[in-house]
């Protein structure tokens, strides 16, 4: 239920929602209503967008429960639609300050990486979650995992195919595919998704129901909704982290995961745009002293204008975190870019090539078992400190030892962090000990369930973060939609005067 403090202009200006109104004594907090009796206060219930009817009868609000999901993101709206399919009586409201599905759009450069294909399994499939990997092995993906997700999809119409990485995407290579038929079952279910709000402040109404504070942007004025269920899906937002504080949780500080590295080298921005398909990079930092199997990745990597990126820093980044922030992201990377051959092996084949082509130039010429463009080649000898126009017989055995070591361990200096921007993700929120992660329900809060990213779970690229949304969303909008069916659906009218309601729709409250 909806709360205006300027409700007869609100109402001449909304020709396109629905509403009923109710008089009721004043809740707590509440603001008055200029010229309203103290006895009372309005109340209005609106639906903006994937009303089914259009009107909501009196009695269906007496008689039906409300879900509020904060945040129209992945989690929320998958969310949504399953506590729908459970409880198709339930009336569910979706409140999102910016586009629905933002996130989901721009993802994978406009493609969406829908989840992975290679873990399928829950154990292997939570070893790629930097925070959650031990929570996880749990029921969690057995109850909603990548094949489900695959399954879901492919029910409603979109085609997903699977690259060689693992990474999933829609066949049309357009996220589009994926944000049409999330929407579309959502209206198809009667989910309402209102849009350019925002939820400032939930507190409870009697230790049972939650009353929302709701804000809209672009108008001054403010609502209250008052709610059976809450569910946060609201990312990594600020405003997501202090309303669940406010209702009991602990906060785990948030810090930027999934980014790129800024390497302290004057010649690496002549490589930009090189890229190694596959390379073996270790990252070392002063307040990491264990040698932990995380910080070693494989994978590919891409040499950028302002330093290194590609999955396997991305991978790097998101394991080392919170080590990267305290650090203030400064370190060491030690890249090996031909990790399938051993060192000794390396010295060979390049003694072999210097026999061979002794009367050549170095920088045109170099082993192709080594897999190097040649820009990388000039810069590991420009490196070494030898004349490109040198001939391979004049480098000596010392030179081409120090050339094995730079591409076995060639060391990067850290200076800063860059940004991932389609796929920018959070470590850090609500702990993960606080929620039942069987119902996504808060064990601390009945009826108040979270979803996606804030909670302290983040997961490497290729994926990872969207399956978290789907099993998230769709465990909590099982249970959410379990307790609805639980309730009975009759209930008491308010005993309300006819009357009373003309002169309150037509702004009369004296």
């Amino acid at each position: 239920m909806l709360f205006f403090a300027k409700a007869a202009s609100f109402i001449d200006g909304c020709s396109e929602t629905c509403r009923v109104v109710l008089a009721c004594p004043p809740l707590a907090g509440s603001v008055s209503l200029r010229g309203a009796r103290s006895s009372s206060m309005l109340l209005c219930i609106r639906r903006k967008r994937f009303c089914s009817s259009p009107l909501i009868t009196m009695a269906q609000q007496a008689n039906e429960q409300l879900l509020v999901v904060v945040g129209g993101g992945a989690s929320g709206v998958y969310a949504s639609i399953r506590a729908k399919f459970i409880a198709p009586h339930l009336n569910v409201l979706v409140i999102e300050k910016g586009k629905p599905l933002a996130k989901v759009k721009i993802s994978g450069g406009g493609r969406c990486n829908v989840t992975n294909g290679h873990f399928f399994d829950s154990m292997g499939l939570a070893d790629n979650y930097p925070r959650g990997h031990r929570e996880l092995r749990g029921s969690f993906f057995n109850i909603h995992g990548p094949k489900d997700t695959i399954g879901w999809f492919s029910d409603h119409g979109v085609e997903l195919k699977m690259e060689e990485d693992g990474r999933v995407f829609p066949v049309s290579n357009s996220s589009a595919s994926i944000v049409d038929s999330l929407l579309n079952e959502a209206k198809s279910r009667g989910v309402v998704l209102q849009i350019g709000k925002t939820v400032s402040d939930v507190s409870l109404i009697d230790g049972e129901q939650f009353l929302l504070k709701v804000e809209k942007r672009t108008m001054n004025f403010v609502e209250y909704i008052k709610a059976d269920y809450v569910l946060m899906a609201m990312g990594s937002s600020q405003q997501g982290y202090k309303i669940a504080a406010q209702l009991g949780h602990s906060i785990i500080d948030p810090v930027p995961s999934l980014f790129t590295f800024k390497i302290e080298d004057t010649q690496l921005p002549n490589l930009s745009g090189v890229t190694f398909p596959r390379v073996k990079a270790k990252l070392k930092l002063k307040s990491i002293q264990k040698n932990l199997p995380e910080y070693t990745q494989v994978g590919p990597m891409l040499v950028t204008h302002w330093g290194l990126s590609g999955p396997v820093i991305l991978r790097l980044s998101a394991w080392g975190a919170r080590e990267l922030f305290l650090s203030n992201y400064t370190g060491i990377l030690l890249v090996d870019f031909v990790p399938d051959i051993h060192l000794e092996d390396v010295k060979y084949i390049l003694c072999q090539h210097k026999d061979q082509l002794a009367k050549t130039k170095a920088c045109n010429s170099f082993p192709t078992k080594f897999n190097l463009v040649k820009r990388f080649w000039r810069y590991l000898l420009e490196r070494e400190g030898l004349d490109a126009d040198l001939l391979w017989a004049s480098i000596s055995n010392n030179h081409l030892n120090s050339i094995a070591l730079l591409l076995k361990q060639c060391t990067f200096g850290i200076r800063g962090k860059g940004q991932f921007k389609d796929e920018f993700v959070t470590a850090g929120g609500v702990p993960l000990s606080e929620v039942s992660l069987n119902t996504m329900e808060s064990k601390i809060r009945p009826n108040l369930f979270f979803a996606g990213e804030i909670l302290n779970v983040d997961g490497i690229t290729g994926g990872f973060n969207f399956q978290n949304a789907w099993s998230g969303g769709y465990i909590a909008g099982t249970r959410i939609g379990e307790l609805a069916s639980r309730q009975p659906l009759a209930c008491e009218l308010p005993n309300i005067c006819g009357a009373k309601i003309s002169k309150l729709l037509l702004g009369d409250l004296s």
